[in-house]
C-alpha cells in the first residue's frame, strides 16, 4: 500500500468512524452483552452469576410466557393479513384518478404521524366500554349492549387488532410508490382485450408490485411479534386474566419489574430466532411468486 492509499485509508475511517463507534457501543455490544446475560442470573444491581442454559429451561415450564407467546401470535395471524390487505386496497383507491385525491391521501397518513403513547390514549376514550365513541356508535345502530372492549378478556385482542389499522398510512405510502411505477402501457392493453378490474389486479398490478408486498410482509412480521407500546399503555400488565398479555411487554415485566434481566435476555433471544424462523419461511415459500423487472 502506497503512501497515499494508506492517506486515503486513514481519511476515509476518519470519517466513517462515528458510525463506527456509534454501531459497536449501541448495537454491536448491547447484543453480545444480552447474549451473556441470558446465560446468567442476573438482577442488574449484581454481579451476574453463570447458570448456563437454566433460563432458556425455564421458559418450557413458565405458563405466562407460553401465554404471552400465544397472545403475540394471535395478534400477528389477525393484524398483519387484515393490515396488509386494508393498506393495499386503500392504496389502490388512492391510486385513482380522482377528484381531491391529494387530501384524501393526507387523511390516511396522517394517523400514522401521531405519537404511538397519543394514539394509544385517544383508542383508550374511543373503546370505552361506557362512553366511548365506538359504543356509541354501536348504540345509535341498536346494539344495546356492545362489547366492554378492554375489560373483557374476550375483546382485548381483537380491540388491539382494530387498532392497529390506524397506522397502515405508512404502508399505504409505500404500496403508492409502488403503485406508480406499473407502467400504464400494461393496463391501457389489457383494456384492448378486454380484461376486468380483478384480472388487472391479479395478472399486472401484484406481480409487478410483488417486492414491495414481500417487503411489507417482512416489516409486518418483525412489527407484529414486537408489538409494545399499544398494549403497554392500554392495558398496563396484560389486561384482565393477562389476555392481552404480549411477548415484548413480558420481557419488559421480567426485566424491569421483576429485575429477571437474564430471563428476559433469554426471551429476548428466542424471539429473535422466531423471527428469524419466520422470515426464512416467507421468503422461501414467495421466492417464485415475486417478480423483478428484468428477470
Amino acid at each position: 500500500m502506497t503512501r497515499g492509499e494508506r492517506h486515503n485509508l486513514r481519511t476515509g475511517l476518519a470519517f466513517v468512524s462515528p458510525w463506527i463507534i456509534g454501531f459497536l457501543t449501541f448495537t454491536l455490544y448491547p447484543v453480545g452483552v444480552s447474549l451473556y446475560y441470558s446465560l446468567c442470573d442476573y438482577d442488574v444491581l449484581s454481579t451476574p452469576i453463570w447458570v448456563g442454559a437454566l433460563n432458556y429451561r425455564d421458559m418450557l415450564t413458565d405458563e405466562i410466557f407460553w401465554k404471552s407467546l400465544r397472545n403475540t401470535f394471535y395478534f400477528a395471524a389477525f393484524s398483519l393479513p387484515l393490515g396488509m390487505v386494508v393498506s393495499l386496497l386503500t392504496a389502490i383507491l388512492l391510486n385513482q384518478s380522482i377528484k381531491g385525491r391529494s387530501l384524501f391521501r393526507a387523511i390516511f397518513f396522517i394517523p400514522s404521524l401521531v405519537p404511538v403513547v397519543a394514539g394509544a390514549m385517544v383508542w383508550i376514550w374511543i373503546l370505552n366500554g361506557n362512553f366511548g365513541l365506538l359504543n356509541h356508535a354501536l348504540r345509535q345502530l341498536g346494539i344495546t349492549h356492545p362489547p366492554q372492549w378492554l375489560s373483557d378478556p374476550a375483546w382485548t385482542k381483537p380491540s388491539l387488532i382494530l387498532m392497529s389499522l390506524w397506522g397502515v398510512g405508512n404502508t399505504v405510502v409505500i404500496y403508492l410508490a409502488a403503485l406508480q411505477d406499473v407502467p400504464r402501457s400494461l393496463y391501457e392493453s389489457a383494456d384492448i382485450d378486454g380484461a376486468s378490474s380483478i384480472r388487472k389486479l391479479w395478472n399486472i398490478t401484484i406481480p409487478l408490485i410483488s417486492p414491495v408486498i414481500y417487503f411489507n410482509l417482512i416489516m409486518g412480521i418483525i412489527g407484529s411479534l414486537q408489538v409494545f407500546a399499544q398494549p403497554f399503555v392500554m392495558l398496563g400488565g396484560g389486561g384482565p386474566n393477562r389476555s392481552a398479555l404480549f411477548y415484548a411487554v413480558y420481557i419488559y415485566q421480567n426485566a424491569f419489574d421483576y429485575r429477571l434481566m437474564g430471563y428476559a435476555c433469554a426471551m429476548a433471544w428466542v424471539l429473535f430466532l422466531i423471527v428469524l424462523l419466520l422470515t426464512w419461511i416467507a421468503t422461501r415459500s414467495t421466492r417464485h411468486l415475486i417478480y423483478y423487472a428484468g428477470e
